[in-house]
């Protein structure tokens, strides 16, 4: 019992971080532009994230728990060094205001475990590494084919801007149902990041766990809210337009993700369009220069790597205490 109580605290302090960060990324076009109050954007989340990970939670969840390293090894021991793992690894980047990648961490934290036990699916590991690259490169060149029919302002565009600025609120609107269609494919992927070593161990089914898990994740924009004014406010101010196109390309890239049981970093995939847009707007050298995103690229090698280290090595001391 003391066990399943230590497993559930740690549980819901990971899913809170977790939420942190990816409710950043998903409203942080919203927030950053003055279209919503940050309430409104953490009760949005809540809500979206429930929808999306009931609806299409299940398939990254079943990445987790037993695609990467073989479940057997997975017992409450191991769930608990994986989420303590993970969790501080999170905790830490939420006290830097960095938006991190939950799911590199997550699956990081696992592969520690395994490595320990000399176990490990490297035909998973090796399947997912490509496509963690290749999503937000996706997403930086989609953004930017998109934002080239805007940006430059050109007689062949201009209608688009007398039609923004005709329609400010209804495009408003858009934006925030752009920024809820992101909460729900943060819903459908990254929830499972917790549910995963829950399934495995035998903890929690699935379906349970995402119904249990999902609203504790929302509440993660409203414990730890500091995160979404960097990514909304520090990187580059983005209009209306931009905002649209980078939630609706984001997350589309999120939901086939999950579709291919995929664990996938909105907060990567967001911060690259982002990035494609300051570079139409901006200029590519001015976006690369930028200090904050250097820093975000540092903390998203480190701390992977550090999941990994930190669970390999609390697996190792407790294997020879025991």
């Amino acid at each position: 019992m003391v066990i399943k109580f230590i497993i559930f605290l740690l549980v819901i302090l990971y899913s809170l971080n977790m939420g942190s960060g990816n409710y950043a990324a998903s409203f942080a076009s919203a927030y950053g532009s003055g279209i919503i109050s940050r309430k409104k954007s953490q009760l949005l989340f809540i809500l979206f994230v429930i929808i999306g990970a009931v609806m299409l939670g299940a398939k990254v969840s079943r990445t987790l728990s037993g695609k990467i390293i073989p479940a057997q090894f997975i017992d409450n021991q191991a769930v608990i060094i994986i989420v303590f793992s993970a969790s501080l690894c999170l905790l830490i980047a939420n006290f830097t205001k960095i938006p991190q990648s939950t799911s590199l961490v997550a699956v990081g934290a696992i592969l520690g475990v395994g490595i320990y036990h000399g176990n490990v699916y490297f035909k998973t590991f090796f399947y997912l590494v490509p496509l963690w690259i290749l999503f937000p490169v996706a997403g930086y060149f989609l953004t930017y084919f998109l934002g080239r029919l805007i940006y430059p302002s050109r007689s062949s565009n201009f209608w688009v801007y007398e039609k923004s600025a005709k329609y400010t609120k209804s495009l408003e609107t858009f934006v925030v149902i752009a920024s809820c269609y992101n909460a729900f494919s943060i819903g459908a992927n990254n929830v499972a990041n917790a549910v995963g070593p829950l399934a495995g161990g035998n903890i929690l089914s699935t379906c349970v766990g995402l119904i249990l898990v999902a609203p504790i994740f929302g509440l993660g924009g409203v414990v730890f809210p500091r995160a979404i004014k960097t990514t909304g406010k520090e990187i580059i101010p983005i209009g209306l337009i931009s905002a649209s196109i980078t939630c609706f390309v984001c997350a589309t890239l999120m939901i086939i993700a999950s579709l291919f049981g995929v664990p996938q970093s909105l907060v990567m995939i967001k911060v690259a369009a982002i990035m494609a847009i300051s570079g139409i707007k901006d200029g590519h050298a001015n976006t690369f220069k930028n200090s904050l995103l250097r820093k975000m690229y540092l903390t998203w090698i480190i701390m992977p790597f550090a999941a990994i280290m930190l669970s390999f090595l609390i697996s190792w001391v407790i294997g020879r205490l025991n």
